[in-house]
């Protein structure tokens, strides 16, 4: 537990004296101003009588229920910080494997009665905690600005947030295995976006397979998609999860496997960046 917190402790004092934490934060407080100040709402008698975006005024044909409103909103925007909170966490984390291992710092860290495997994990769930307190601030304060517009609470939202943490986890596995192997931050943030937009194009695997003419390759698709985690359908399980109980009973037959294979994936890229960071000279 020592070990936990010391490490807890180093990644907040590190991302506050590089600048990384207030940015993090800062992006996202201006995406919540914006958020707070695009939407306007007039609501009559439980209704949605009328609405503008972005000061634009928006056409209402009749008197829409404003708890169908805030479940349709809430669900379609959910896949917009599904993106924006991925992309942020990856670039406020994916440092930390490179620069423990600069000269200097790696030799302060392997100074102390730690094992490496317990160094890097604890130093990964400190990343998570970073990750998550910023999904906790965007869907939280995203939250509590529709509730304050129109009333309505729909706790549903936060299970945008339990997926969103679950695929940064998988990544920021993904950005630990290439940040121990190449020490580069901007390798493992490329490296970390790759796979997010690979495994969005993966999605249209069987199209893909079709399209090609020898059957090994068509195989060698397949293989790669179970492999790759599952970006796309994930982001199609943040809208079902958040948009109600008949939507999320059909998503979950189709995202079951994926959320498994994802969940193997960042497993699998853990265990190896630790492995390899436990071999590693320095």
């Amino acid at each position: 537990m020592k070990v936990l917190m010391a490490n807890i402790e180093d990644v907040m004092r590190e991302a506050a004296a590089r600048w990384t934490l207030v940015a993090y934060f800062f992006l996202s407080t201006i995406f919540i101003l914006i958020f707070a100040s695009a939407i306007n709402l007039d609501i009559v008698d439980g209704a949605l009588a009328g609405a503008k975006l972005f000061g634009k005024q928006v056409e209402v044909s009749g008197t829409m229920s404003i708890e169908k409103l805030v479940m349709g909103f809430e669900s379609g925007f959910s896949g917009v910080l599904y993106v924006l909170c991925t992309f942020l966490a990856i670039f406020a984390t994916a440092h930390l494997v490179p620069r423990m291992q600069e000269k200097g710092t790696i030799d302060l860290y392997l100074s102390r009665p730690v094992s490496r495997v317990k160094l890097i994990l604890s130093r990964y769930l400190a990343g998570l905690i970073l990750a998550g307190s910023n999904v906790l601030y965007l869907i939280g304060s995203i939250w509590m600005i529709v509730a304050w517009k129109t009333h309505v609470l729909h706790p549903r939202f936060f299970l945008a947030g339990a997926i969103i943490l679950f695929l940064i986890a998988t990544l920021l596995a993904f950005a630990f295995l290439i940040g121990v192997v190449t020490s580069s931050t901007a390798v493992s943030i490329m490296a970390t976006y790759g796979v997010f937009f690979f495994g969005v194009m993966l999605a249209g695997h069987a199209r893909i397979e079709a399209a090609l003419s020898k059957e090994w390759q068509a195989m060698g698709i397949k293989l790669l998609y179970w492999i790759m985690p599952k970006t796309a359908e994930l982001a199609t399980a943040v809208v079902g999860f958040v948009a109600g109980p008949q939507v999320n009973n059909e998503i979950l037959k189709v995202t079951a496997a994926p959320f498994v294979s994802t969940a193997i994936f960042g497993f699998v890229c853990l265990a190896l960046a630790s492995w390899l960071f436990q071999r590693k000279e320095f």
